[in-house]
């Protein structure tokens, strides 16, 4: 009888704990997380999404580990993007060129297209095709988009030109086209990269940020460094 009250005890036990951490799970799952990234040019916040759980749940721990903190945007891209992260960019003067770190990689979550390149996506960098057909991201470098902004025929033009030379992983078609036409970005970059979040507020610094003064001759290294001052997970 006793054995049987321990017993009956015990399933208790195991059945509310494992209730509570089901509730736990499934509250993880579906919190929007978001980013506060203060830099010396202003604040963006980012939120990640939760279909692309590998670089969220990596870019979050380097968050909470400050790894970002004091790390600068090492290349911009105006009309394109600006990028950060790699730990190299701490240790070299403003102008400098920094060289690509590929030490760690996450493997890809291309979730094309209900997420694509258009203006203010988060997105992993990562090596060139030749060397990483998987197409696995740094797990510390990242880029926000800006690119451009396209009319209905130039965007026409576009596609068709991405088609002849065969420069996109992706084509896009005419419903992302029309995307395109009303968010401006970076169309052939879809299908080829992770995008893993969006800016939600500070799309004005990111474009304060793109065109900042730059070194061509050293990988586009900004002549004054943009520091990212503070990165802390608001939620």
């Amino acid at each position: 009888m006793k054995m049987n009250m321990k017993k009956t005890l015990m399933w208790m036990m195991l059945m509310l704990t494992g209730t509570a951490t089901l509730s736990a799970q499934t509250a993880a799952d579906t919190t929007q997380h978001e980013v506060v990234m203060e830099t010396t040019m202003g604040t963006i916040v980012l939120r990640l999404y939760n279909d692309t759980p590998l670089h969220r749940d990596n870019f979050l721990d380097r968050v909470r580990t400050g790894y970002y903190n004091g790390c600068t945007f090492q290349r911009v891209i105006r009309n394109f993007m600006i990028q950060a992260g790699n730990p190299q960019a701490r240790q070299v003067s403003a102008g400098d060129t920094v060289q690509y770190d590929v030490e760690h990689r996450v493997p890809a979550e291309i979730r094309y297209p209900a997420h694509y390149h258009r203006r203010g996506q988060l997105c992993a960098a990562r090596e060139g095709d030749d060397t990483n057909p998987e197409f696995a991201s740094s797990s510390h470098d990242f880029y926000i988009t800006w690119g451009r902004n396209f009319s209905p025929r130039q965007m026409e033009y576009y596609a068709d030109q991405l088609r002849r030379e065969g420069r996109a992983y992706v084509i896009p078609d005419s419903v992302m086209q029309q995307n395109y036409i009303k968010y401006g970005g970076v169309p052939h970059l879809d299908g080829g990269y992770t995008v893993f979040g969006e800016v939600i507020e500070g799309l004005d610094v990111v474009d304060r940020i793109q065109q900042t003064p730059v070194d061509h001759d050293h990988g586009d290294r900004p002549l004054e460094d943009v520091v990212i001052l503070r990165a802390t997970i608001r939620k």
